[in-house]
């Protein structure tokens, strides 16, 4: 293992997560919210450290293996919850505990848009602001962003880049030299988001608004600046608006680029996992809004279909976003929504959850075992489309979702033995480890109540999930360190 490598790296990657308190800073001058002291504090504490670790090590350059990739990733998002959550702690407008910011750091980072604030109606648009961007710089991954840059500082990325892109399958990639596709998954990143940030303003959106929730929306986060979150704005055309660019962010993002690269739609229609990702989409979203519409405790008999929409692909694609209170609807739908999240978007994009190829080939193999007990002397080769799926990632495959449901299952009966109830402690693991947010009882509206050791819980299982699983328990495996 290069120690002084990977601590070049890690003093490399605080200086660029410290330049990204530059935009709340300036938000905090525009509005004149005497935040930006705070801002310029959390700017240079890890550009302080992160030089004292990068500068003396800066001409040394050596190749990273497959296992200094995985410790870089873990140690990163671990080291950079804490960085985050400087600002929540320091601002004065804030009053909550070392927990409660470290668990809106987290939150942030890892997409999953779960808060413990409220009152967000009054906070200073700065922290409104730099909440939102947590969520855009995690979506992607922060250390994806800093690959571009690493060939520069003599350290090859291509681990790095495994350990952090999301699916089962990681070996593609855009472009020939690994630099290259890093900005080019920002540059189309970059572009959805500016799109997104366009639609909202046109359609109703403050400007303040649209470019904070087109942070979230692209990012599949599901932060607001709003209490009411969606709902405060009853815009039939911003939540479809909204739904439309959740889909779009829940599409690998490989598949952005190819399209935008040779300006063809056929580049979506030819993947099997965006096919099934988009049936997935298109029978809930009939079903809720069906259920919503003919339901007589619904509140949107004139509205289930737009509503419907929204609330499905919120869900679906595990941003978060919400437009009412789900306990007034039916029981089954908001159960329904918590467990689509399972699902989540396709691999290589923002969305979290198991992964819709890892669900499609998951059934594939079984179908397979159906068809071997009638056949047993047969060969029958799992297929996406016309590839051949190789039996190593059909057992990857069956070995993330085995460690997936025995961390889901282990993770509840520890925030059981705190006391919570099973429907809060189901959905509340649901909500942090697929990434989502929102869950059911005492988390439906927010994380503010539960109690601390429950919300350290849920923050190793929003790191699990974004890291998805095998990135963080690889650290605790013997075999890891002996090798």
């Amino acid at each position: 293992m290069k120690i002084l490598v990977i601590q070049k790296i890690m003093g490399a990657l605080l200086i660029v997560f410290s330049i990204t308190m530059i935009p709340p800073i300036l938000v905090s001058l525009i509005y004149a919210d005497q935040q930006y002291l705070i801002f310029i504090i959390s700017l240079f504490i890890p550009l302080l450290l992160g030089g004292c670790l990068y500068l003396p090590l800066r001409n040394k350059n050596d190749d990273l293996s497959l296992r200094d990739g995985f410790l870089i990733v873990a140690l990163f998002w671990f080291v950079l919850s804490f960085f985050g959550s400087i600002p929540f702690i320091l601002s004065d407008s804030l009053s909550i505990t070392l927990t409660d910011a470290i668990f809106e750091s987290v939150s942030g980072l890892t997409t999953t848009g779960a808060t413990t604030l409220t009152q967000l109606d009054q906070l200073p648009k700065s922290i409104l602001f730099y909440r939102s961007q947590l969520q855009w710089f995690g979506g992607l991954g922060i250390i994806v962003l800093a690959v571009a840059i690493l060939p520069l500082l003599g350290v090859g990325g291509m681990q790095l880049y495994k350990a952090e892109t999301p699916g089962p399958i990681k070996d593609n990639k855009m472009t020939p030299r690994l630099t290259q596709t890093a900005k080019a998954l920002w540059y189309v990143y970059l572009s959805i988001t500016i799109a997104c940030a366009t639609s909202y303003y046109f359609a109703g959106m403050s400007i303040f608004d649209a470019i904070c929730h087109s942070f979230s929306t692209v990012s599949i986060g599901g932060f607001s600046t709003h209490d009411q979150n969606f709902a405060y704005f009853n815009n039939s055309s911003l939540e479809l608006i909204a739904a439309f660019f959740m889909i779009i962010a829940g599409v690998n993002f490989t598949l952005h680029f190819l399209f935008w690269d040779k300006k063809s739609l056929s580049v979506y229609f030819k993947e099997h996992e965006v096919v099934a990702y988009s049936l997935f989409i298109l029978v809930l979203c009939v079903f809720i809004s069906f259920a919503l519409s003919y339901s007589e405790r619904s509140q949107y008999l004139d509205a289930g279909l737009t509503k419907g929409i929204f609330q499905t692909v919120s869900f679906a694609t595990t941003t978060g976003f919400t437009i009412s209170d789900m306990s007034s609807w039916p029981s089954y739908i908001p159960m329904l929504l918590i467990l689509s999240s399972f699902i989540g978007g396709c691999a290589g994009s923002t969305a979290g959850g198991i992964k819709v190829i890892r669900w499609c080939l998951l059934l594939k193999q079984g179908s397979r075992e159906i068809k071997r007990l009638i056949h047993p002397h047969a060969q029958f080769p799992i297929k996406l489309g016309k590839k051949v799926i190789s039996n190593n990632v059909i057992d990857a495959v069956w070995g993330f979702f085995s460690v997936y449901s025995l961390t889901f299952f282990a993770i509840i009966f520890l925030i059981m033995l705190n006391g919570t109830d099973y429907t809060t402690a189901f959905s509340m693991v649901a909500a942090t480890i697929n990434n989502l947010g929102p869950g059911l009882g005492d988390v439906a509206v927010n994380y503010a109540e539960i109690s601390d050791a429950n919300k350290w819980l849920c923050m190793l299982a929003m790191l699990l999930g974004r890291l998805e699983i095998f990135t963080v328990l690889v650290l605790l495996s013997p075999a890891f360190w002996r090798a």
